[in-house]
Formats: C-alpha cells, sequence, structure tokens
C-alpha cells in the first residue's frame, strides 16, 4: 500500500476535476478523498496499490477536458488504511 498528497494548481475548479478522480478512484480501488481549496487548487489524499495511485497521479497532470493544469505537487505519506473514497 502506498499513500500520496497531491495539491492540483491552475484552472482545476468547475470542470468537474473532483468527480473525475472520484470516478478513476473508483475504478481503480483507491480510498483517501479529493476536495477543492479556498485558493483555487485541489488537494487529494489517495492510498491503494503503487499503480493504481499512480495512475491517478497521472490523470492529475493533466486533468478532465476544460482543465489547465500549471502544476502538481506530489508528497509522500505513511498510508492509514483508508476506505471509500469521498469528493468534498
Amino acid at each position: 500500500m502506498t499513500r500520496r498528497r497531491v495539491v492540483v494548481r491552475g484552472h482545476v475548479q468547475g470542470v468537474f476535476f473532483r468527480d473525475s478522480v472520484r470516478r478513476l478512484a473508483a475504478q481503480r480501488d483507491v480510498a483517501g478523498w479529493v476536495r477543492n481549496r479556498s485558493d483555487g487548487s485541489v488537494e487529494a489524499a489517495l492510498e491503494g496499490h503503487a499503480d493504481d495511485v499512480e495512475a491517478l497521479i497521472e490523470f492529475c497532470r493533466t486533468g478532465p477536458r476544460g482543465a489547465h493544469v500549471e502544476s502538481v505537487e506530489v508528497v509522500a505519506e505513511e498510508p492509514c488504511g483508508e476506505h471509500g473514497f469521498a469528493a468534498g
């Protein structure tokens, strides 16, 4: 298991970014959460098998249609046994 905290900056709110991450996480059986931040960025915690988490991080580098990603910050964290995925 691996866990990564991801902060995506650019034009990433109002383009179904969170919902796209939530759907992909469900397909990949990745747990965690994704939320909009007040500074206009999107933050996510992703926990699961390394290949599946990496696939979500790669998606975050481009985002859904309509998004314009300027940067992606990825920080390794200790897995905490999270279950399910929340988009808030």
